[in-house]
């Protein structure tokens, strides 16, 4: 696997995060009949919070991003990006991993979606997510703290 990094996100990191989405989307939208070249980057940009979001370093350079918002009765993982050069090589995996440890140790639910067909979906899965509910674009998975996690 390859060296990497989280650093808080900054305002300044939302035309590159609108970016990397962009591009990182643009396949399943185009799929599913749902790609706006406007509108994919106004998402992003409408939604960022760089307080929630950290941004994915490999070489000192962004590869992606990921957020986690709080919201009633669990965590959102939203914005969870990577550069298409930093697939396939364990990054992906080695950032959800760490992000649960700690909602684990804190207690906390993770709620997120994923759109109908996307790759990622089998990586949500592999981390303990489960489906909640779906419709003809998302799905919705939810993870429950890991039993005993929080007593680390």
């Amino acid at each position: 696997m390859t060296d990497w990094s989280l650093r808080a996100a900054t305002p300044a990191d939302v035309d590159a995060v609108a970016e990397l989405r962009a591009v990182v989307l643009r396949a399943d939208l185009e799929r599913l009949g749902r790609y706006d070249e406007h509108g994919v980057r106004r998402r992003l940009r409408d939604g960022f919070v760089p307080a929630h979001t950290r941004v994915i370093e490999v070489a000192g350079a962004l590869a992606g991003s990921v957020a986690l918002r709080p919201a009633a009765d669990a965590h959102w993982l939203e914005h969870f990006y990577l550069a298409p050069a930093a697939q396939g090589r364990g990054i992906g995996s080695a950032v959800l991993a760490r992000l649960l440890r700690d909602t684990d140790r804190a207690g906390l639910r993770v709620r997120l979606n994923v759109l109908q067909g996307s790759k990622a979906r089998r990586l949500y899965e592999r981390h303990g997510f489960v489906l909640e509910r779906q419709d003809a674009v998302d799905v919705f998975l939810v993870r429950e703290p890991t039993a005993g996690a929080a007593a680390n």
